[in-house]
């Protein structure tokens, strides 16, 4: 691509921005403006409004009024999904290049113009960036697949670079519309959830050349207390899991098309990886009923991996499918659980067969293979089990986190645990503290008792976040006399987590508690201060009340019925 007199690669008015939204009048109008804003290389920016029934035409209709480059599609009937109206606008686009926005996500300052370049300067059809995940409202950012995006790369083929798979996000990507169009390269139509996987199996599948750029493009909003959950959000159904196996299979027929083993393969690994563990860890939080539907439809869908399938993903995913393939009932959900949490924790009871570590006694075929013998892999990268409990006195902020290290097959004796090192790490902001205790032999664990200041980790908080509640996660690294460090985090361990009201001579009261993550991780809780914890108290009774008027709304549908 030739460059002007400049030296910059001519953009201006390359690119269109589609933007999908259904009954989002709160939150359309920053999606819109933040692709406006991204300067002369957007030609235009169409909004296919999907029939919604709130206010979001009238907030289209008065950005229109002022801005030439805004167009706006609306659909009659909703389509029931996000592949309809992406495909409507892929159509009507005008400009070489296309990408796509939702109607609740930004597009960061400059995201259109990096990835237009790197097309560019590269040839490439296809050019992609980093998506981040910001957690409203704390704004808590998760990079999405971040290994990536560290640094500038072109891709020839994607089955050079399988991991690509793995970005299954549409929406942090340009593409070059006249490569989707002589390709076929669309979205599936209709109700059809997870659409933006099979999009981008149907893309890989045309073996674009790929350029990837290490900076943010796309910033994809979690709203975990709106009223009307997104998909990625909203699992409490099996039909979440099933409409999930769905688009997989689109995604592998597709691969397979396309006689592509490489990628159909890798595809395959990355459902162990991702998809089967994100959904396992929330499984015991279900009824019998979800438990056992899931299960059924899950082992169906097991039985299209083979065996080099399942070796070629990680002990811990291979290991719950061969759970699942072994049992025709659900069993062992919290153990299983904790095998699929990140990182993976293994729970006794720890059985044997002849050949070496087994899931349980009743099941000598699910083999634990690499946790002992020639392939084992390294003690520092073992799922070993670590219990915390912290222990709170009554008159002073001053605590005691007890740990214990589970034995796993002999392997941490090898070792030789003697130290651990705490990690707490405030989120958000990420700083952190760290302490050290030695380890003691305990039978078959090791324990430790670590004292805590909650005093002065709420201060250091406090210098770092501002006046806002804490939440410390706990994570630890196990110092071995031989094989290196083991970092993992610890699981919260002994009873019930109660909140408990603290003197402090620092903040007059201190608010204090331990409680379990979604993967039942252990973290501190901290309100320095009587205007933080009375902030605390009231957010909890809001959140109670939110509660009961849903089940008292869902009583009188049941009644109606």
């Amino acid at each position: 691509m030739a460059v002007n007199g400049s030296g910059t690669l001519p953009t201006s008015g390359h690119v269109s921005v589609v933007v999908i939204g259904y009954n989002d009048a709160p939150h359309i109008g920053d999606a819109v403006r933040s692709a406006l804003a991204q300067g002369p290389a957007v030609a235009e920016v169409l909004v296919v409004d999907d029939a919604s029934t709130d206010r979001t035409a009238a907030v289209l209709e008065r950005m229109r009024a002022g801005e030439p480059r805004l167009r706006v599609i609306r659909r009659t009937v909703n389509s029931g999904g996000c592949g309809t109206p992406r495909n409507q606008g892929l159509a009507a686009a005008t400009a070489p290049y296309v990408m796509f926005l939702d109607s609740d996500d930004l597009l960061p300052h400059g995201a259109v113009t990096t990835l237009l370049e790197a097309a560019l300067r590269h040839d490439v059809p296809v050019a992609a960036g980093l998506c981040v995940r910001r957690e409203l409202p704390r704004r808590h950012d998760t990079p999405w697949q971040p290994a990536l995006y560290r640094r500038p790369a072109v891709h020839a083929r994607p089955e050079e670079h399988a991991a690509l798979l793995r970005d299954t996000l549409c929406v942090n990507k340009l593409y070059a519309r006249a490569f989707l169009t002589a390709h076929g390269v669309l979205f599936p139509e209709g109700a059809f959830r997870y659409e933006d996987f099979v999009f981008g199996a149907r893309l890989l599948a045309a073996a674009p050349r790929i350029a990837t750029v290490p900076a943010t493009v796309y910033i994809w909003h979690v709203r975990r207390d709106a009223a009307r959950p997104s998909l990625s959000l909203d699992r409490n159904a099996v039909a979440n899991w099933e409409a999930r196996l769905r688009a997989h299979r689109h995604s592998l027929d597709a691969l397979r098309a396309a006689d592509n083993p490489v990628l159909t393969h890798a595809a395959k690994v990355k459902f162990l990886d991702h998809d089967l563990r994100m959904y396992v860890r929330e499984l015991p939080g279900h009824g019998p009923a979800h438990r056992r539907a899931w299960w059924a439809v899950t082992r169906d869908a097991l039985t299209a991996f083979d065996e080099a399938d399942l070796r070629a993903a990680r002990a811990p995913a291979r290991w719950i499918a061969r759970v699942v393939l072994a049992s025709p009932a659900p069993r062992d959900l919290d153990r299983l659980a904790q095998l699929a949490a990140r990182p993976a924790r293994l729970l006794p009871p720890y059985a044997s067969a002849a050949d070496g570590p087994v899931w349980a006694s009743d099941l000598p075929q699910v083999a634990l293979d690499g946790l002992t013998g020639p392939s084992a892999k390294p003690a520092r990268r073992l799922p070993v089990t670590v219990d915390a409990t912290l222990r709170t006195g009554r008159r002073s902020p001053r605590a005691v986190l007890t740990l214990r290290v589970h034995e796993l097959y002999g392997r941490l004796a090898a070792a030789r645990p003697h130290t651990v090192d705490v990690e707490l790490r405030l989120r958000g902001p990420g700083t952190a503290v760290t302490l050290s205790a030695p380890l003691e032999r305990d039978g078959p664990a090791w324990t430790a008792a670590v004292p805590l200041d909650l005093g002065g980790l709420a201060a250091h908080g406090r210098r770092a976040a501002g006046r806002a509640p804490q939440a410390w996660d706990v994570r630890v690294g196990l110092r071995f006399a031989r094989d290196g460090t083991l970092r993992t985090a610890v699981r919260a361990h002994g009873g019930p987590l109660r909140r408990t009201a603290l003197p402090s001579a620092r903040f007059g009261l201190l608010l204090a508690q331990p409680c379990a993550t979604g993967s039942s991780s252990l973290a501190i809780r901290l309100a320095p201060g009587p205007r933080c914890a009375l902030g605390v108290l009231l957010r909890r009774l809001g959140r109670l009340r939110r509660h009961v008027t849903r089940r008292r709304g869902r009583g009188r549908h049941r009644a109606a019925r």
